[in-house]
């Protein structure tokens, strides 16, 4: 499965550096390469917009019974087998699936790993070719081989733990939590952009680029989201 989409993934990237390739001058610190590969992850995006959103609306669905939730479980707190009956009443008159954000999680993930295998292996999906691959230009701003990890921490690294932490705290930013879930998640606001730093230091720059790139459009997915949700909730007032 992840072969196969992974070929399909290789194709659109190589779709790209060839429209990018014949259009105007390559320059030094813009390859076609670095290009495409930005163009590709915004398309990419794209493709995976509709899956998003329905993410989103899960949350703010799930956000919008927390109310109600939290006035189950404290009225049948010592009856559990009623609480679940009365939470399962709950999700079926909001047209709510609980599970529903786990499954979206699920489709997600074998798309965005056959894309990293990609990145990670360009000669095998995308060129097919090494001589292909060998012989184009791999620079990219201030990273001399998109094949190799930014040399300095100060870019990549950075960068990708930047925007992984906004991207996380606007993810959060209207959920409302229990005092232990509110503190969990300020622990993995830290924790993860720290991994994700870790690992952007040993990462080929190019699946760096992807990352941040990536990090960017949900940013500004998600800055739009908010807006719209703050907007719904003045107007309910």
């Amino acid at each position: 499965m992840t072969s196969f989409l992974g070929n399909l993934l290789g194709g659109l990237l190589k779709f790209v550096f060839d429209m990018v390739s014949s259009i105007g001058t390559e320059s030094e610190l813009l390859s076609y390469y670095g290009i495409a590969i930005v163009l590709t992850t915004i398309i990419f995006k794209f493709i995976l917009l509709p899956i998003s959103l329905h993410q989103s609306r899960s949350t703010k669905k799930m956000n919008e019974l927390q109310p109600k939730i939290k006035e189950i479980q404290n009225k049948y707190k010592n009856d559990p087998q009623t609480q679940n009956a009365k939470m399962m009443e709950l999700y079926k008159e909001h047209n709510y699936n609980p599970a529903s954000g786990c499954l979206i999680l699920l489709i997600q993930f074998p798309i965005i790993i056959a894309f990293f295998n990609v990145l990670r292996d360009p000669i095998r999906f995308v060129f097919k070719d090494p001589n292909i691959y060998n012989a184009i230009n791999k620079g990219f701003l201030w990273i001399p081989n998109l094949e190799q990890p930014d040399p300095y921490l100060w870019g990549l690294p950075l960068l990708a733990a930047l925007t992984t932490f906004l991207q996380s705290r606007l993810m959060t930013s209207n959920i409302e939590a229990n005092p232990q879930a509110e503190s969990t998640q300020k622990m993995m606001n830290i924790f993860l952009p720290a991994m994700i730093f870790m690992a952007a230091r040993s990462f080929a720059a190019g699946i760096g680029v992807y990352w941040v790139i990536g990090n960017i459009f949900q940013i500004i997915q998600q800055l739009i989201s908010n807006r719209s949700l703050g907007k719904i909730k003045e107007e309910t007032r």
